[in-house]
């Protein structure tokens, strides 16, 4: 069974891993390296470089639809897809006679599209998982192969349940392509689904309730982050949790800010205690470190300027 695997982020690597090390992968397609940083340092994307270790071929065409003729000389059985970053069109579909499988950060039919992970933290779901679909021309609405759960906990952030859903996904793409392999298998049709929109950085909105800006915090972390702003000190969030309390003062004030309390920010029911950020320009760090060296008062105010 001869396979190219397509992927592009760190998610995608465990998944990439455990497929060349157990039945092998012909070549890796994968985006274009980018420019990042100040700098513009062009930067090649997490799955190429795990490519290069495992001295497999690397395939970075700008758009299949354009160009998929790189992928006609491998002539291979099968392609897995794991967060890759482009939609097939048909023609690559059909290059391989054993299908197109993808491994998708979500229960399917729930959270198609982009950015499932952080839309189950923000949603408050209590359980999210992997499911491998046979792609087709729709956005993530294949037939499901094989789908397993697993427990969102209340201080996941994207990054941290990212991680452990990648391991998951990579035991996951491996059990299914054994299945193939041996042509054992069921598909289940999806039922009705709803496609999730990409995230983006968002100002906190703290007349919400504690429940909801923790969530936001933590479903937008490590990027593209939740912010907010106190007179002229803009503060990134990577960490948080809500508290039960009474109200004590307007939502948005600082009521706690010490290095052995930490950061607790009255919210429009409870408050969130933070407990990591990072001043704009400045670098990530606990709270605790953060109000030894900042001057940040209690009965501050955080204000949403979209809000004013």
């Amino acid at each position: 069974m001869k396979i190219i695997f397509a992927g592009t982020p760190e998610f995608a690597v465990p998944s990439l891993r455990k497929i060349a090390s157990r039945f092998g992968v012909a070549a890796v397609l994968t985006q274009p390296d980018k420019r990042q940083g100040r700098k513009g340092i062009l930067t090649p994307p997490p799955v190429k470089r795990e490519a290069e270790t495992l001295g497999l071929p690397v395939l970075q065409p700008g758009s299949l639809r354009d160009d998929f003729s790189a992928l006609l000389s491998h002539r291979a059985d099968l392609m897995v897809t794991c967060a890759y970053g482009q939609i097939l069109p048909q023609e690559v579909l059909d290059l391989f006679p054993l299908g197109v499988w993808n491994v998708h950060a979500s229960l399917l039919p729930a959270y198609r599209g982009a950015a499932p992970i952080a839309r189950a933290i923000m949603d408050g779901d209590k359980r999210t998982g992997i499911t491998v679909m046979r792609t087709e021309l729709g956005l993530d609405t294949g037939d499901i192969l094989l789908q397993r759960e697993m427990e969102i906990l209340e201080t996941d952030t994207a990054g941290s349940l990212g991680e452990k859903l990648a391991l998951l996904g990579a035991d996951c793409i491996s059990e299914a392509l054994g299945l193939i392999e041996g042509g054992n298998f069921e598909l289940k049709k999806q039922g009705e689904g709803f496609v999730c929109k990409k995230v983006a950085r968002t100002e906190v909105d703290f007349s919400k309730s504690a429940d909801e800006v923790s969530r936001l915090i933590r479903a937008l972390s490590p990027a593209p982050l939740a912010f907010a702003r106190t007179g002229e000190l803009l503060l990134n969030f990577y960490a948080a949790e809500a508290v039960s309390c009474g109200k004590e003062a307007p939502f948005g004030t600082v009521i706690c800010a010490s290095p052995s309390e930490g950061l607790l920010i009255q919210c429009g029911e409870g408050a969130v205690r933070i407990a990591e950020l990072q001043a704009a320009g400045g670098k990530r760090m606990s709270a605790r470190d953060f109000l030894n060296g900042r001057k940040i008062q209690k009965g501050q105010r955080f204000e949403n300027q979209s809000l004013l």
